[in-house]
């Protein structure tokens, strides 16, 4: 059975790849070999890497990522860390600390390509290979590695000895090729932010000490030998002999591989409907309550994702205690646990759903963040939303005072920031995030939501496998939405231009009333307005752009809306005329679902005072 599971994701891939004309992407295939000694904190590894240039180019040197070496005095994690003016409390000058058998490094034994020692140096968490024959286009060529490394003391994501006692969180643990995309290398220095890899295979047999429990990336492919409630009836029992059991992991089409290990670790599952088994593993302490109480809210959770933004590929997942916080990998999540039940949820809710947008999807994280964090973020709370059944219009309220908060400063940065060079991580943290996030609901307000959640549904089953970019989110929005959509990215992505705009003046004009909207920020939208009668009944406007080249499709609230004249943003004022009184009107509100990202929503709503309209300068006239 395995075997067609592995075939299938193969052929999806092999599908996606051929999807958008003229796309490629490198491939690549990872043995390993890994012997850990609990004793010292180090392992030995071979690595044998077969590396396929899909690209038109002739590739002269490679780079592989060396991310253990970020945990050592004077690295660049450790001088970031200490030089900017909000550190990361997980970090700030723990590096500096660390003692010679608490520091991470790799050490190469050496590097062979078909054979051949090949020139390499370590800069950093950078190693550089000048190949002595360049990789051709549409060749193949296998790389042969051996290397030793000593786990770091658990700081930022990976390590040993975490606050919560977990043994190891063994994440960007090996030497990893870098990616070579359309754009060229992608060798970033490891100094915190987040990650960009080659699609491909992984086999990987870890020897541990027999009293470890080890779960995360890929298929186990010894369940009897390891057992632990991994034991698949229908294996054949292998004998164990000597201190160590070595676990066998085979994991298709990933672009990482993680794991983590601990003597305590608690084996837990739960099934989905679809037959994913959802793994659990945590030490059985006075939290092992809180993470068995998990399963029915991962298993609802995972459900609700794969019904809304497309199925999960694999037959696993994994849910495991470690780390620093909640990180996500290909088919696992490390998470640590203290605190509230609400909060494991949450988080797990979170880090689960990176698997379809980092995962599967997949985006280059260092220059996108916001297509990883903020999506993820929109369907955590979407998911939490369905979770605990609140049925709230905007069940992102939290972040989008999170953006107006940075907005309203002189600290915020665009979206198209690289992660590595915010000026500040809480401003990385709210763009990330809060802003991120706010994109995508304030789309559904601008294209419909029923537009918006069909774009998410076909973004993932068109890219997945395939590592998307804003341009490729766009057209897939402007297809299902049949609207220009320029705009929209180029303002709240490329810019930090601020939304605000106001009820200015209800006027009476004989039985009839005149309504005028300011603009007063600098990013022009399609507005909503709601025109509330004295006798309870509502009437819904609303007043696309002339840019967009078309009108929302079916949103949020299903109330018969009209749609006006457009509105041709470079006019500062819109004036629209209504068959209502205004000695009938109790207000008039913009925006009533609260989707848009108006920095001062206290100039939403007007009560009409018959106040004169400004006269100096003439509204566009949109009745």
């Amino acid at each position: 059975m395995k075997r067609i599971v592995l075939s299938l994701v193969a052929m999806t891939t092999m599908l996606s790849c051929t999807a958008q004309k003229g796309y490629w992407q490198q491939r690549v295939e990872y043995t390993m070999e890994i012997d850990m000694d609990v004793e010292t904190n180090r392992f030995s590894g071979k690595q044998k890497l077969v590396y396929e240039n899909n690209s038109p180019d002739t590739l002269d040197r490679v780079f592989y990522h060396l991310y253990y070496n970020a945990f050592q005095p004077g690295s660049m994690m450790d001088v970031r860390s200490r030089t900017i003016e909000d550190p990361d409390p997980r970090v700030e000058d723990r590096i500096a600390k660390l003692s010679k058998d608490e520091i991470g490094f790799h050490e190469i034994k050496y590097l062979k390509k078909n054979g051949v020692a090949q020139k390499y140096e370590m800069v950093g968490t950078i190693l550089e290979v000048e190949l002595d024959q360049p990789i051709l286009p549409g060749k193949k060529v296998t790389f042969e590695m051996e290397f030793e490394s000593q786990v770091p003391l658990q700081i930022r994501r990976t390590g040993r000895d975490n606050v919560e006692g977990i043994e190891y969180s063994m994440t960007q643990w090996y030497p990893k090729m870098c990616e070579y995309d359309k754009e060229g290398w992608h060798a970033n220095p490891y100094i915190g932010r987040e990650f960009h890899g080659v699609w491909g295979d992984f086999d990987v047999k870890i020897s541990i000490d027999k009293n470890y429990v080890l779960g995360g990336t890929g298929y186990i492919q010894n369940p009897q030998e390891v057992g632990c409630g991994y034991e698949d009836p229908s294996k054949k029992m292998v004998s164990v002999t000597g201190n160590k059991k070595t676990w066998h992991f085979k994991a298709p089409n990933v672009h990482d591989f993680a794991w983590a290990a601990d003597p305590d670790f608690v084996h837990d599952t739960t099934m989905l409907n679809n037959g994913t088994i959802i793994h659990f593993l945590f030490q059985n302490d006075t939290l092992g309550e809180n993470w068995r109480n998990l399963k029915s809210f991962a298993k609802k959770g995972f459900e609700y994702v794969n019904a809304n933004f497309g199925e999960y590929p694999y037959k696993q997942y994994s849910v495991i205690q470690g780390g620093d916080g909640g990180m996500e990998y290909p088919m696992c999540t490390l998470i640590t646990s203290e605190g509230s039940f609400a909060g494991l949820v949450s988080v797990t809710i979170h880090e689960g759903i990176h698997s379809w947008f980092q995962g599967i999807l997949a985006t280059n994280e260092a220059k996108y963040a916001w297509m990883d964090e903020g999506y993820c973020t929109f369907a955590q709370y979407k998911t939490l939303d369905y979770l605990y059944e609140k049925n709230t219009l905007n069940p992102l309220s939290r972040n989008y005072m999170g953006y107006i908060r940075l907005a309203q400063t002189d600290k915020e940065e665009p979206l198209t920031t690289h992660a590595d060079f915010y000026k500040l991580n809480g401003v990385y943290g709210s763009n990330a995030y809060s802003k991120g996030a706010v994109l995508l609901m304030q789309l559904g307000y601008v294209i419909g939501e029923e537009a918006l959640m069909r774009t998410m549904k076909r973004y993932f089953n068109e890219w997945k496998f395939k590592h998307p970019t804003p341009l490729d989110f766009k057209r897939i929005a402007e297809k299902e939405s049949g609207l220009e959509l320029d705009w929209y990215f180029e303002q709240f992505v490329e810019t930090t231009n601020t939304i605000d705009y106001a009820v200015k003046s209800v006027e009476a004009v004989g039985n009839k009333s005149e309504i005028t909207l300011e603009r007063i920020g600098d990013m022009p939208m399609p507005i909503d307005v709601i025109v509330y009668k004295k006798d309870g009944d509502l009437i819904w406007y609303n007043i696309p752009m002339r840019i967009m080249r078309g009108e929302k499709g079916e949103d949020i609230i299903k109330v018969k809306r009209e749609t006006l004249v457009d509105w041709p943003w470079v006019y500062p004022q819109y004036t629209f005329t209504i068959d209502i009184p205004v000695s009938q009107i109790a207000e008039v509100v913009i925006d009533p679902t609260n989707r848009l990202a108006d920095i001062e929503p206290t100039n939403n709503t007007l009560v009409p005072n018959g106040s004169p309209a400004s006269e100096e300068i003439v509204p566009f006239k949109g009745n």
